[in-house]
């Protein structure tokens, strides 16, 4: 990488790529390897350097994703999870707070974001989960249902209602009344520590509450979402790339009637096509990312687009990987098989891929309306 981190990180991310496997079986990441990670700043790279983290741009902070992708989605889950708090930190809380919040999450303590509920999941505008003032405290009472990292979680930020508004806290994962139980056995990223979250009569500072509670719930989606959807896609283009990696060394070396399997037509155009699909989701990747970087108004749109792009192909890739690699591929733990399951669920989270069709085609349908009358003028 052109930033020098993954040289200067070589050790650690070889241990990561041996131990992914094992970690996907097992379903568990040790704490110690995320929060070295943290200390080193690699899970929420975009967080500037007064607080201790790298101040990475959006592109090399997708490319860093992508890396991490390539050998592990459930480490890049974690990476997604803790970059979602950060950005959300940054963007809502005050200076005091992202004093407070920002060197923990750089200092190798974990972090989760807490949307979805057993009745809102796409539909976020179901959510129940209420929060309300109580003196100089703020008192949460709802469930939070399949929160990535919230297993590996010290501090939760929870989205809730308060009142006509929506607030986002931040709420220590030990504080009295928080409960969380452990999802067993995910289709995807099982490492990536899943689990629901309840919450009963919590108590956390008021000062916890970022930016007040006069937020809209869309303001808050969007805010956290769209650093979540961009670090998703930047990891479904990782998915691919360690897809091919695996594929090219396979077809290369692996010979059926007298030849490399590689020079067999049908496998050749599905080798082409995994190329072909990592090259679209590290485009659409990089547009969005260099509108980030632009402050374009069409970064949230550009966004939408890349996670669903990248989700999209990381699914067909990660098939044609394992038809390729057949029985060399089917062992639970292998790389390929370990992608063909976490790409359906990139399809899932951050927004389903129904969603994102369901806005692209709004923002297509707007844009088209808006040039035809342009053009009718």
């Amino acid at each position: 990488m052109s930033d020098g981190l993954t040289p200067g990180h070589a050790d650690t991310w070889r241990f990561v790529e041996e131990n992914a496997g094992a970690w996907d079986i097992a379903g568990e990441i040790p704490r110690t390897v995320l929060s070295g990670l943290g200390s080193a700043g690699v899970l929420c790279a975009e967080v500037g350097k007064p607080y201790g983290g790298l101040g990475l741009r959006s592109l090399e902070s997708g490319e860093l994703t992508a890396y991490a992708g390539s050998l592990c989605s459930s480490v890049r889950s974690v990476m997604t999870s803790q970059g979602m708090a950060a950005w959300t930190i940054q963007r809502l809380g005050t200076r005091e707070q992202r004093a407070v919040f920002l060197p923990q999450l750089t200092g190798g303590r974990l972090a989760a974001v807490a949307f979805s509920e057993p009745d809102a999941g796409s539909d976020l505008g179901a959510m129940t989960t209420e929060l309300r003032f109580d003196g100089d405290t703020v008192v949460l009472d709802g469930s939070k249902t399949w929160i990535t990292a919230a297993a590996y979680a010290d501090l939760i930020v929870v989205i809730g209602k308060a009142g006509e508004n929506a607030a986002a806290v931040v709420v220590p994962a030990d504080a009295e009344g928080v409960r969380i139980e452990k999802i067993p056995h995910p289709l995807g990223c099982r490492a990536a520590g899943h689990a629901h979250v309840r919450l009963d009569g919590v108590r956390v500072p008021a000062a916890n509450v970022l930016g007040g509670t006069g937020l809209s719930l869309p303001f808050l989606v969007t805010t956290a979402l769209s650093y979540g959807r961009m670090s998703v896609a930047w990891g479904c283009a990782g998915i691919l790339r360690g897809c091919l990696r695996a594929v090219t060394g396979h077809a290369g070396s692996r010979r059926q009637f007298g030849k490399p399997i590689a020079e067999h037509q049908l496998v050749s155009r599905m080798v082409a096509d995994l190329y072909a699909a990592e090259q679209v989701a590290t485009a659409v990747c990089r547009r969005a990312g260099e509108c980030w970087e632009s402050g374009s108004p069409d970064q949230v749109i550009a966004t939408v687009l890349a996670k669903h792009v990248s989700a999209t192909e990381a699914v067909r890739g990660s098939a044609s990987a394992v038809q390729i690699m057949a029985s060399a591929g089917a062992s639970d733990g292998h790389v390929v098989a370990r992608a063909y399951r976490d790409a359906k669920l990139m399809e899932i989270i951050e927004g389903s891929s129904e969603i994102c069709r369901l806005e692209l085609a709004r923002h297509a349908l707007a844009t088209g309306n808006g040039t035809a009358r342009q053009e009718a003028q």
